[in-house]
């Protein structure tokens, strides 16, 4: 079976097209792929009746996950190529999502809607979610009440003056295996550089320190929305380029960016 390399905004992706050709799945095959194409999350595209596909995730570590935003753009622009269209129809596990070509390699996608109740996220008990009382320390550097947001998939973000110096990794392995997140959590580390640009880095639950995030993206420009820090359209520059979040009226929120084609593999 043919794989495709690919990566949205240096997000590394393994993306297989099984719509007419079974692929099996399973914990020890995703790492085994993992550890000889190195990439942060395994795509894999079924049939649908509701849609041009029907759209899986599964992060390295082998556990499967109901959202990857950049993950999603690969996809779009997957099917957008192969329909000869500018949209493409994906079957989500939280719901029928859309995916729009802006560019020859620029993709737009509705992430759906944001959920911020602290069973949508989820929380292990009831908390404000604006700030959350919740704190992390690390080498002499505190962390402390970060917003949260469901975008399909669990995230906390904290706001920070200096991502420079900041030890990412082990607040984000700290935070995603804390028992205040049932479920796990994604870790966003945000520097505010004014209302609509931010700088972002994301520990991403089962694939560590990735050079982008979609939903983390998202997540951020929500949680400081909510904040009154943030406008509702903000470009976030991450480790590996820049995203564009629109969190409309609707509460849909909508990623763009740029995707890449690495090359095609043999599994």
């Amino acid at each position: 079976m043919r794989a495709l390399k690919m990566n949205g905004t240096g997000n590394a992706f393994l993306l297989v097209d099984a719509r007419k050709q079974t692929f099996a799945v399973t914990p020890e095959r995703v790492c085994d792929l993992a550890e000889a194409y190195d990439f942060d999350q395994l795509l894999v595209l079924e049939t649908s009746t509701d849609a041009d596909a029907r759209y899986r995730i599964w992060n390295r570590d082998g556990g499967e996950v109901g959202a990857c935003g950049n993950g999603a753009r690969c996809a779009g622009w997957y099917l957008t190529r192969q329909s000869g269209t500018d949209t493409a129809l994906l079957d989500t596990a939280y719901g029928l999502t859309q995916a729009r070509r802006t560019g020859d390699f620029r993709i737009s996608v509705d992430l759906g809607p944001a959920l911020t109740k602290w069973q949508d996220i989820p929380l292990a008990r009831v908390m404000e979610t604006i700030a959350l009382d919740y704190a992390l320390e690390s080498g002499g550097i505190r962390v402390s009440q970060p917003g949260a947001v469901s975008m399909g998939n669990p995230h906390i973000v904290f706001g920070v003056a200096e991502l420079s110096g900041l030890p990412v990794e082990m607040l984000g392995s700290m935070a995603e295996h804390d028992p205040l997140f049932p479920e796990g959590v994604n870790a966003g580390f945000m520097q505010i550089l004014n209302r609509t640009h931010i700088r972002l880095r994301v520990w991403e639950r089962g694939a560590g320190l990735t050079k982008a995030c979609g939903t983390g993206a998202a997540a951020a420009i929500v949680a400081g929305h909510r904040k009154g820090l943030l406008d509702r359209q903000c470009h976030a520059a991450m480790d590996g380029g820049d995203l564009f979040i629109d969190w409309r009226e609707d509460n849909h929120v909508w990623l763009e960016g740029p995707v890449e084609l690495e090359g095609g593999i043999t599994l």
